[in-house]
């Protein structure tokens, strides 16, 4: 494996453990959902101006940035908001199937027609899907998973910042965590514990959770295949309930247990065989470019 996708497999690697901690985090936080993205998101807002400044990357503002900017933003707090409302495993689960809402905005927007690996598994993980919102319906979670799903389908653009017009990921990530912060303001100033818990939290979900680990995710997905990607960024869904669920005791119910198999277990199968398919010279050419 040449040196450049490793150091690659390890940023994404790094990116994912650093995800992980953020079902936690939120849930430690006694804050509206806005609330804690606008906080994290000024945070992180920082952290990535700094890395730019200091790798004297510029920040570049086109249709391509601000429409992955909108990406990033929804995906940040479509998270934050549903794990407020539904429990940590349905909402990282669910924004998980980012891969199929890849598949179909690749057949509509760059008309490359999906194959049947690829129609398999986008009914594979509805079906996955299907669970949650059957669970949510009795538990009161609906439009917590609502809002997981959506998280979903802005992450996969945020997955594809790279592949828009015009697009840079450092830039789109940027404008993004900077929209979240601006909106959020106006929600922090109605919170009323401000005490040590909630704000060493909200600091570790800014430094780490998404400015730490989205430098290393931009960084990374420059130099690592995306299907090799998606695989290591699958420990994020495994890592990010068992956290919760040993710190705050939260646990899933069978069905959406059931659902989250059915979804992990069809979107991994689905990246082993594109990595299987995918050629060196493929790989070769995705690391150059």
């Amino acid at each position: 494996m040449p040196m450049e996708a490793r150091k690659g497999n390890l940023l994404i690697l790094i990116a994912a453990l650093l995800f992980s901690i953020g079902g936690l985090c939120i849930k430690m936080i006694p804050w509206n959902g806005m609330a804690i993205n606008g906080g994290r998101s000024l945070i992180a807002c920082l952290i990535l101006f700094t890395y730019l400044r200091l790798t004297k990357q510029p920040l570049k503002i086109t249709k391509g940035t601000l429409l992955g900017a909108l990406c990033a933003f929804g995906a940040t707090v479509l998270y934050s908001c549903a794990n407020t409302l539904t429990t940590a495993a349905n909402a990282i689960l669910l924004q998980y199937v980012a891969p199929v809402f890849i598949i179909l905005m690749m057949w509509v927007f760059f008309r490359e027609r999906p194959q049947k690996i690829d129609i398999i598994t986008c009914a594979l993980v509805f079906g996955g899907i299907a669970c949650f919102f059957l669970d949510g319906l009795g538990t009161g979670h609906l439009f917590g998973n609502l809002l997981a799903l959506g998280s979903g389908v802005a992450f996969a653009g945020v997955c594809m910042m790279n592949k828009i017009p015009g697009g840079d990921a450092f830039s789109s990530t940027f404008f993004g965590f900077l929209t979240g912060g601006l909106i959020g303001i106006p929600f922090i100033m109605r919170e009323q514990d401000f005490s040590v818990t909630p704000i060493l939290f909200l600091l570790i979900l800014g430094v780490f959770q998404m400015g730490i680990a989205y430098v290393c995710f931009c960084a990374g997905i420059k130099k690592t295949a995306p299907v090799t990607a998606a695989l290591i960024a699958g420990i994020e869904p495994i890592m990010n309930p068992i956290l919760v669920a040993v710190f705050v005791g939260e646990m899933v119910s069978p069905i959406s247990a059931m659902g989250g198999a059915i979804v992990l277990g069809a979107v991994t199968v689905y990246n082993v065989i594109l990595a299987k398919k995918q050629s060196p010279q493929e790989t070769q050419q995705m690391l150059a470019s």
